[in-house]
């Protein structure tokens, strides 16, 4: 029994650290890089500067978003919690499935196969409303992450929203 439970305990701990690593690099993502380049006078090479820096966070994001969706998964399956899924007042399980879903397709999926030259081409045509756009769609990821962020802590230590 105690060995689950220190296996429960490093799983969590490194659940958190793919959360903070994940989330912290949206917040950045979102907060600073989207805005400085939405604020670059030179809109000819905005879309190659946040092809550059994304770029190399999106690896990093894909490993935090494994990390997190494979400790998440085994953490549910190890406390037998499966049916936290049919109860309401673990609202903030379903946010983080959701959230976490929402990334990996995005991330996994929908970037590669579409999204990346998508956004390109709106880009070349109206850099403004295309940058505009991005920034929206990352505000909402953002702020949906954070109130997961916060309903989980709140909800793995007992407070029921």
């Amino acid at each position: 029994m105690m060995e689950d439970y220190n296996i429960f305990v490093i799983t969590r701990a490194l659940h958190v650290i793919g959360v903070v690593f994940w989330i912290g690099g949206v917040a950045f993502v979102t907060t600073v890089l989207i805005p400085s380049l939405k604020n670059n006078a030179d809109h000819n090479n905005r879309w190659e500067l946040f092809e550059q820096l994304e770029g190399r966070f999106g690896k990093q994001a894909k490993l935090a978003t494994l990390l997190t969706g494979i400790s998440g998964y085994y953490m549910l399956d190890l406390m037998g919690a499966w049916g936290r899924y049919l109860q309401l007042q673990y609202w903030w399980v379903h946010l983080m499935t959701f959230i976490w879903v929402i990334f990996t397709l995005v991330l996994f999926v929908l970037e590669p196969w579409f999204l990346h030259s998508w956004f390109k081409k709106q880009a070349n045509k109206d850099s403004d409303q295309a940058f505009s756009l991005l920034h929206r769609f990352h505000i909402i990821l953002l702020t949906l992450s954070l109130l997961a962020v916060a309903g989980a802590v709140g909800g793995s230590h007992g407070y029921m929203f």
